[in-house]
């Protein structure tokens, strides 16, 4: 085999592993971000060993830096480095696909027969077992994240700040231009100010989105402004649609929005395919597909800009003191959700035991954590049915 066919045989080799890992993700990746980020890093980090736990969190600190969906972003960013080009979209597209099409689906039945399917179960057995994967990944993230005594502190003032509703963005521009000022300060002044340019940059205040009538167009630049601006958690989005879409513009109800972010939590994958679910509300299967691509185009986008910036991030000193800072904000966001999710999840023994069970075997015998996600779902669903809860 010559050596270009040889390569090409790598790349596809590649493609075939980042379409199988983020397929079976976007089919089974429940939790939100964190678990999300916890089910990637599981698959990447520990099981194919793609990346260093190291690069992993560099990548966590990168996607927390950009507006969009955080878990999509991450998608990307690792199939640009498994795979290239060729990856950056094979990876971002496994990961969203799945999700759209089932949170589609149970759009047309809603839109058809008034209500959704039960999944009151679904979600009772998922949430524990995403705790334990969460804070598994957690864990392990911390340890290459919290290098120094100075990173620690800072990663316990940025829990802190996270409970008190601080504002994500703020805080990891905080965080990021605390560490560099310990190196920048250190060395040259123009570090310092290129340091100040960056965070005032990432600083920015969103603009708001103007008012409009109904329409594939409209609908498609709505969704692309809210996929521009959507720092954080999915959750924003749909603050950012009662704003608009319920309270100013009146083309969603309430009970509709409620349903929206019922399906966003029972469906795995992103959050903010709660966009494909308003889309068809309003506006069919097309509505879908166009509330799908305005919502997921800017991170994409902004990935493919940013994404072999990351790396040069780190050959710089203050850049990289920066970037530490960052990924111990992110983190210390990741804790303040899990010890939400977790008050909202363990809620009895049932699923306590669950939680415990859950880390037991990812912890002790490295049980994959798709596995523990579905047999989660199952017990849920025989709990459910069986009236035991």
């Amino acid at each position: 085999m010559t050596h270009p066919e040889q390569q090409a045989g790598e790349l596809q080799a590649s493609l075939r592993e980042l379409a199988l890992v983020f397929l079976r993700l976007g089919c089974t990746a429940f939790g939100g971000p964190a678990g999300h980020i916890a089910m990637m890093e599981d698959e990447v980090v520990r099981r194919h060993r793609w990346l260093s736990r190291e690069k992993f969190v560099d990548l966590i600190g990168a996607v927390n830096l950009i507006p969009g969906p955080n878990s999509t972003e991450l998608a990307l960013h690792i199939g640009l480095r498994r795979a290239g080009w060729a990856g950056f979209f094979v990876a971002g597209s496994c990961f969203i696909l799945p999700s759209a099409i089932l949170v589609a689906v149970i759009a047309w039945a809603y839109a058809r027969y008034g209500t959704l399917p039960q999944a009151a179960g679904l979600l009772y057995g998922t949430k524990p077992v995403i705790i334990a994967i969460v804070v598994q990944a957690l864990w392990s993230l911390g340890r290459a994240t919290l290098k120094t005594k100075f990173l620690v502190l800072a990663g316990i003032a940025a829990i802190v700040a996270g409970a008190l509703d601080v504002n994500p963005l703020l805080l990891l521009s905080l965080c990021g231009g605390a560490s560099a000022a310990c190196v920048a300060l250190r060395r040259r002044p123009a570090g310092l100010a290129a340091l100040g340019l960056f965070s005032a940059a990432t600083g920015l205040p969103p603009a708001a989105a103007g008012a409009a009538a109904v329409g594939l167009g409209t609908l498609f630049f709505y969704f692309l402004k809210v996929g521009a601006l959507l720092f954080g958690s999915g959750y924003l989005l749909l603050a950012f649609v009662h704003d608009d879409l319920v309270a100013r513009w009146h083309w969603l109800t309430e009970s509709q929005l409620l349903d929206a972010i019922a399906v966003s939590q029972v469906t795995p994958g992103p959050l903010s395919t709660a966009a494909t679910f308003i889309g068809y509300i309003l506006a069919g299967p097309k509505g879908a597909v166009v509330a799908t691509l305005g919502i997921f185009l800017p991170g994409f986008l902004l990935v493919g800009v940013s994404g072999r910036l990351v790396p040069r991030l780190r050959e710089s000193r203050v850049a990289g003191a920066f970037l530490d800072g960052v990924n111990v904000a992110a983190i210390a966001l990741m804790v303040v959700v899990c010890w939400q999710l977790g008050r909202a999840a363990l809620v009895d023994w049932t699923t306590v035991v669950l939680a415990v069970g859950s880390a037991v075997l990812l912890l002790r015998f490295r049980v994959n954590s798709v596995w523990l996600v579905l047999g989660g779902a199952l017990a849920g669903l025989a709990v459910s049915v069986l009236g035991a809860r």
